[in-house]
């Protein structure tokens, strides 16, 4: 069995804390950050808004991603022990990549090979809060935040949601461990059903399961 599973979401909500914690608890379970995909710096146009465009889908090298992507599903064994990943032999038939970043839904190719879609979202003043207290590699410059970052996540977000793009939204403002424990077990109960009905054909990257979305029930996150 293979499982495709991605924790997307807005800035600074969570994903990267998320995504460690599971891959530390699933088995023989993988990881793939979106951010590692960033084109190179003097490839970034400047917008119309007149700042660097890092949150577009055109910032990121999204064929590579999917070259990986499609890496792991060829042999995730090999790319387990390429990226210091043990095999578990309890579990040797069971496979799990995570995809970690900030327009993973975005990316027609790369839809419809979840198992699960997560999408962690945080309150416009809060998630302004929380880039604030952060250091980048390329810093922001004075109005980043207002003038293109959060601008671009609302779009792509109503974007998701007009495409028909489902997803679990998870409250970013939850604790840590609320947010790792209600993903892990949903997880497991994936695992468990994947088993109980593998005789009825093939799941996650072999054929994605659909999962209803549930509706976000925030304000200032839309």
């Amino acid at each position: 069995m293979k499982h495709i599973v991605g924790i997307g979401g807005v800035t600074n909500s969570g994903k990267t804390t998320l995504t460690s914690s599971l891959l530390r608890s699933l088995p023989n379970c993988c990881v793939i950050h979106q951010d590692d995909f960033f084109k190179p710096q003097d490839q970034i146009a400047v917008g119309e808004d007149g700042f660097k465009q890092w949150d577009v889908l055109e910032s990121l090298d999204m064929e590579a991603m999917l070259s990986t992507v499609r890496a792991w599903a060829s042999s995730p064994h090999k790319f387990a022990r390429a990226h210091g990943v043990s095999v578990q032999p309890d579990a040797a038939n069971t496979h799990i990549l995570l995809l970690e970043g900030f327009l993973l839904y975005s990316y027609k190719p790369l839809v419809d090979l979840y198992s699960r879609r997560y999408f962690l979202t945080v309150p416009y003043e809060e998630c302004k809060r929380r880039r604030s207290t952060r250091s980048y590699e390329v810093p922001d410059p004075p109005g980043l935040f207002d003038g293109h970052v959060w601008p671009m996540y609302q779009k792509y977000k109503r974007e998701m949601e007009a495409s028909g793009v489902e997803v679990v939204y998870l409250d970013g403002t939850k604790s840590r461990e609320q947010l790792f424990h209600q993903v892990l077990e949903d997880i497991r109960n994936l695992l468990l059903n994947s088993v109980a009905g593998r005789g009825q054909g093939p799941a996650g990257a072999q054929g994605p399961m659909r999962h209803a979305g549930h509706r976000e029930a925030q304000t200032g996150a839309a």
